[in-house]
């Protein structure tokens, strides 16, 4: 049995399909299925029950996946204290950051922290909040960066900016001349959103309830340019973060700023409490926190 094992197994948990499994380890699917049942070999115990359409767990591989994590996250620790050693800016970093933030913040904050830490390895992935939070557990990713929600609360939370949100029309909308506008003139409006597993639909969603505002059934967006292309194209509104607008290339969209109190959502880096690399990830939101101040 060795670590990358334990790696696959928590994988095909993930995915419960082989294939997809051994793309996310980059490897072949033969490979993967065989040291599965190597392990099992090794365990004497069955972890799958192999079907032609799916991947089901036994019990015991249930149980065996989420020690599997632990041991992972384990061996994370032991790695990060061992690179912690009079190196605390250097090495490896791997990063987790929700889609409604990666296109935007990681262009302007990247080059600074290039210069700022030069012998810092940075690995960045783009991953919806509970796919960010179940890798961080899994000792996958150091850290991430996301909007603070009920998720993130039992990691350790550095705030680093709050981010406003304004109000998305079409310049051919009744509103495309506004230049502030209330909560409150939601009410009965249906609202373009994001699907599922964005933490920014829960947000936009909840200050919409509020007002007595309501959700458009009729789409869900995957991102927020196709949010930003449906609103151009006059077939909605939405709630658009600060850091999504871009008013000087934009023609076709109006964004309205809201009068008080403003939406926003509460941008910061979590961490695993108790990581041996709290100082690094610290000082790495102290960083991203002043390149955004002074921007």
């Amino acid at each position: 049995m060795n670590i990358r094992d334990l790696e696959y197994l928590i994988a095909l948990s993930e995915f419960k399909h082989f294939r997809k499994a051994a793309d996310a380890c980059n490897v072949s699917q033969p490979t993967l299925s065989g040291q599965i049942r190597k392990l099992e070999n090794e365990l004497g115990t069955i972890l799958l029950e192999r079907t032609s359409r799916k991947v089901l767990f036994t019990q015991a591989g249930l149980m065996l996946v989420e020690q599997a994590k632990v041991v992972l996250r384990e061996i994370k620790v032991f790695k990060d204290m061992a690179s912690n050693q009079g190196k605390e800016m250097s090495g490896p970093l791997h990063i987790g950051i929700i889609p409604t933030l990666m296109p935007y913040l990681s262009p302007i904050v990247l080059p600074f922290l290039s210069k700022a830490f030069p012998k810092l390895e940075l690995y960045l992935y783009e991953l919806h909040t509970s796919e960010l939070v179940q890798q961080l557990e899994s000792g996958q990713l150091d850290c991430g960066i996301s909007a603070f929600c009920h998720e993130t609360a039992p990691f350790i939370e550095v705030p680093i900016f709050d981010e406003k949100i304004q109000l998305a029309v079409s310049n051919k909308h009744k509103w495309a001349k506004k230049e502030e506008i209330a909560l409150s003139d939601l009410a009965e409006q249906e609202m373009l959103l994001l699907e599922d597993g964005h933490c920014l639909r829960d947000k936009a969603l909840s200050y919409c309830l509020s007002v007595g505002g309501k959700e458009d059934k009729h789409f869900k967006a995957k991102s927020l340019e196709t949010l930003r292309n449906m609103v151009s194209a006059n077939m909605g509104i939405t709630l658009m973060p600060e850091l999504a607008i871009e008013p000087n290339a934009e023609n076709q969209v109006h964004y309205i700023p809201f009068k008080e109190p403003k939406p926003f959502r509460s941008i910061g880096l979590i961490y695993r409490p108790g990581s041996p690399l709290k100082i690094r990830y610290e000082r790495l939101a102290s960083e991203i926190k002043q390149i955004m101040s002074e921007r």
